[in-house]
């Protein structure tokens, strides 16, 4: 896990051996220190640590004046103390100061983990919060793993840090949004920016699973549960183990097999088919629809147990049309897909006008087969207008009262040129702050130096 923790306390041995229990609880990123005023001190140097954990009685500096510098300098920090004496008192103070839980050795292994799972969780729920109060952009800190998520969109880039934080735990999420949208590739991001990133992430459309095909390929079935020639079979239970299991199209589940699946979510716990015997699987649940489940719900087509079992997070990814600024990039994107780095396709401004203008009911999946049909047509050449399909073109009479260049219909503008109008836009906008506009923009501050210098902006 990529939690930093600290834990405080003087005494060498028991501070080793919390260290070796959060590392066998999947805690890599341990910090011991035996010292709390160098522990102070590096709080105050803003090293940031998600949990610490720290003895009440010390040399030097006691756990409640640790508590008090911790909670000026980073009050993000959940703190949990840990004392030898059980004095209510003290308790009751510590909690009054902002620590998160009181602890009393000797700490069990369980209590210790409920402790700290529990302060992390504290911790996402108000680090969500701050990403809707803030108005600056968050940082994703597993860029790698949302590197397929093309967006330079506001409301897009704080859904893509929530979905971060919320991967961080084991808590389900339900991605809602309209056909095409990218969900399955969010709950992809969530998976790969997750513990869990070692282990498989299995797609499954819960529309296609019906009757007894739904317990056989989710539960798996023994040798014989059919005809006596079938070899045993693993679900994707089984198979996912460890993972994440990415349930799609879950509102168009039928009724009749969502109380099936209400066991596997509340306690994990399955019997494979031709088997008297309960398994567990340890996964995490990602659920996607592009239903409305209150009104599913309202006409009793969706269990409210279910729903309430997987919308532990909830991100909606909004559609194409309201986030207009994103499709030159995907263009660039697909461009480079289906006509490859050295056979760039460059853009007929009116073929542009119509892309950016057209709604996309399909969203962000028609985009994406209108730039491969246009670009199996173009071979190799500009993208024109005639190169799009049918239902673009007839918007071409609207838009010729709007176009700046009708005199030129046959004039082309590259993306590299759509690029570098709209990161001089934004340069401008901001007042020419640099470190405004690469958060605007979702770009590295050295990129956009980059790109200045090469606009002569600089």
């Amino acid at each position: 896990m990529d939690s930093r923790i600290i834990v405080v306390d003087d005494d060498q041995d028991y501070l080793e051996i919390l260290k070796r229990r959060l590392n066998a609880f999947g805690f890599k990123n341990v910090r011991a220190e035996s010292d709390p005023v160098k522990a102070a001190s590096m709080f105050e140097k803003e090293d940031v640590f998600d949990i610490a954990v720290i003895d009440m009685t010390m040399p030097g500096m006691n756990g409640i004046e640790l508590l008090e510098i911790i909670k000026t300098t980073s009050p993000a920090t959940e703190c949990i103390m840990v004392t030898a004496v059980n004095e209510a008192r003290v308790a009751v103070e510590c909690i009054k100061k902002g620590a998160y839980d009181y602890l009393v050795k000797p700490v069990s292994e369980q209590d210790l983990l409920v402790s700290v799972r529990r302060a992390l969780e504290r911790k996402r729920l108000l680090d969500i919060l701050d990403i809707e109060k803030s108005k600056h952009l968050p940082e994703l800190v597993h860029k790698d793993a949302f590197e397929p998520i093309v967006t330079r969109s506001r409301n897009v880039l704080r859904i893509l840090k929530e979905a971060e934080l919320h991967a961080g735990s084991d808590v389900p999420v339900l991605i809602t949004g309209e056909s095409g949208t990218g969900k399955e590739l969010l709950a992809r991001a969530i998976h790969d920016s997750s513990p869990r990133s070692e282990f498989h992430f299995t797609p499954l459309n819960m529309a296609s699973l019906t009757g007894s095909l739904f317990e056989s390929e989710f539960f798996g079935h023994t040798k014989g549960a059919f005809t006596g020639a079938h070899d045993r079979r693993a679900g994707y239970l089984e198979h996912t183990n460890g993972g994440t299991l990415f349930l799609d199209e879950i509102g168009d589940m039928p009724l009749e097999l969502q109380g099936k699946l209400m066991r596997v979510l509340q306690d994990g716990e399955y019997i494979r088919l031709g088997s008297n015997r309960s398994q567990r699987a340890d996964i995490r649940f990602i659920a996607a629809t592009n239903e409305n489940l209150d009104r599913l719900m309202a006409r009793k087509m969706f269990r409210k147990d279910l729903y309430y079992r997987i919308r532990g997070g909830r991100l909606h990814l909004p559609p194409l049309r309201e986030r207009k600024d994103d499709i030159p990039l995907l263009i660039n994107r697909f461009t480079e897909q289906y006509c490859g780095p050295d056979k760039y396709s460059a853009i007929e401004e009116e073929a542009m006008s119509l892309l950016m203008s057209y709604n996309y009911p399909g969203n962000i999946r028609e985009l994406r087969s209108v730039i491969q049909s246009a670009a199996n047509l173009a071979q190799g050449r500009p993208i024109s207008v005639n190169f799009l399909p049918n239902h673009l073109r007839k918007q071409k009479s609207e838009l010729s009262n709007h176009h700046h260049s009708a005199s030129e219909p046959d004039a082309v503008i590259s993306l590299a040129k759509v690029e570098k109008n709209y990161i001089l836009k934004i340069y401008k906008q901001s007042g020419k702050n640099k470190s405004k506009t690469s958060r605007l923009l979702g770009i590295g501050l050295n990129t956009l130096r980059r790109k200045l210098k090469s606009y002569g902006a600089e």
